[in-house]
C-alpha cells in the first residue's frame, strides 16, 4: 500500500508530462526534469497551465492511478480516471442507503463525530502547547463548546439538525482559529473563513490543502467502490462529490488543518509567499506552493495510532482505511462507521 502515498504534483507552468513506455516523464521546454514509472505513482495531481498527452492519460487510466487538474490558486477542475473498480452491488446499496433519511443521517452522525472531536483535539493541543499565552481562555472556552456539540450530535435524529450542529461547530472552531496562529506576522493572522476565492493568505492556504486532501479523499472511494458524487451529509448536486466532502469532514483538522498551523508558526510562510490575484483573491506563489506539497507529503509520512484497527500507519492511509471501513459498514459487515479519532 506504500504506492497509495506517491502522488506526483506537477506545478511547474507551461510543462509537459508525457509517456515514454511504462514511464511517466516531466518536461520543461524540452528539457527532461523528472521520470518515475507509473507503477510507482498513486496519483497525479496537475496546477495551472500543465500539458498532459493523450497517450499518458491512457497509461494511467489503465493503471489505476487517478489524474486530478487543479487551477494554477488549486481550485478543483476535473478528473480523469479509469473504469470503476469495485462491486456494483455496494454502489447500489449506497444510494439505497443516501435515499433513506434514517441511513444517511446515521452515517452523517458518525462522520460529524469525527468532524468535531478532531477539531477539538487540534484546540486542546494547542491550549497544552501554548500554556500561559494569550488566546488560551478563547482554545480552551471553544474546546468546551465543541465537546457540547458532540453530546448534541448522539441526540439528535434528523439530517437537518446534525447539518445545523454541523454549522454551530465549525462556526466555533473557526472563531477560535486565530487563537492557534503564534506568529508575528500580522499578514497572517486570521478573522473568517473565506472562499472561492480566499480573501488572505491564510484562507488561500486552507483551500489549497483542501483541495489536496479532496483529491487523496476522492482517490481512495473510488478505489474502495464507492461512489465519491453521493454522499450522507452532502446532498446530490452536479459536479459535486458529496461523499468525499463526507469523508473529508473528520480528516481536515488533521491532514490539511495542522500542516497549515505548522507551516505559519514555524515561520516557514510569511505574507511575502502570497500574492493577489486579477479576481481579488490571494494566491500562493510558485515557490511556495511547492513548500505548502513538501510539507504536506511530509505530514503523510507520519505514523499515527488508529484508535479502531489498534495499529500505527502513515497518515496518508487515513483517507484508504476509512474509506475501507465506510465501504465496509455500508455492505453490512460493521455494525458503525468507526470514525478516525485523533488523541
Amino acid at each position: 500500500m506504500k504506492k497509495l502515498l506517491n502522488t506526483l504534483f506537477v506545478t511547474l507552468q507551461g510543462a509537459s508530462v508525457v509517456k515514454e513506455g511504462e514511464t511517466v516523464v516531466v518536461r520543461e521546454e524540452g528539457t527532461e526534469r523528472l521520470r518515475v514509472p507509473v507503477h510507482g505513482l498513486g496519483g497525479l495531481v496537475t496546477f495551472g497551465q500543465v500539458w498532459c498527452s493523450p497517450q499518458l492519460l491512457f497509461l494511467c487510466a489503465e493503471r489505476g492511478v487517478g489524474v486530478s487538474f487543479l487551477s494554477e490558486n488549486g481550485r478543483f477542475l476535473a478528473r480523469v480516471a479509469g473504469p470503476v473498480s469495485g462491486n456494483v452491488l455496494l454502489r447500489r446499496e449506497q444510494y439505497r442507503w443516501a435515499d433513506d433519511p434514517v441511513r444517511s443521517a446515521s452515517v452523517a452522525r458518525d462522520l460529524l463525530v469525527g468532524k468535531l472531536a478532531n477539531a477539538r483535539t487540534v484546540l486542546l493541543r494547542a491550549c497544552r502547547d501554548h500554556g500561559g499565552k494569550s488566546g488560551q481562555t478563547v482554545l480552551a472556552d471553544a474546546a468546551t463548546r465543541l465537546g457540547d456539540g458532540l453530546t448534541r450530535l448522539g441526540l439528535e435524529k434528523s439530517l437537518d439538525g446534525l447539518r445545523g450542529i454541523e454549522g454551530e461547530g465549525a462556526n466555533v472552531y473557526f472563531g477560535a482559529f486565530d487563537a492557534l496562529i503564534t506568529t508575528q506576522d500580522p499578514v497572517m493572522r486570521f478573522t473568517t473563513r473565506s472562499r472561492r476565492p480566499p480573501l488572505d493568505p491564510m484562507n488561500c492556504l486552507l483551500s489549497f490543502l483542501y483541495t489536496l486532501l479532496m483529491h487523496d479523499v476522492r482517490s481512495a472511494l473510488e478505489g474502495v467502490g464507492l461512489d465519491p458524487g453521493v454522499g450522507f451529509l452532502h446532498r446530490d448536486r452536479p459536479g459535486r462529490p458529496g461523499l468525499a466532502l463526507d469523508l473529508m469532514e473528520e480528516l481536515r483538522p488533521v491532514l490539511a488543518d495542522r500542516v497549515a498551523l505548522s507551516l505559519v508558526n514555524l515561520g516557514q510562510l510569511r505574507g511575502r509567499d502570497f500574492r493577489k490575484g486579477e479576481s481579488g483573491g490571494v494566491l500562493l506563489t510558485d515557490e511556495a506552493r511547492k513548500q505548502v506539497l513538501m510539507a504536506y507529503q511530509k505530514r503523510k509520512q507520519e505514523e499515527l495510532m488508529h484508535p479502531y484497527l489498534k495499529e500505527r500507519l502513515a497518515a496518508g492511509l487515513l483517507c484508504h482505511i476509512q474509506a475501507l471501513l465506510l465501504a465496509r459498514h455500508i455492505r453490512g459487515d460493521l455494525d458503525g462507521y468507526p470514525a478516525f479519532l485523533w488523541k
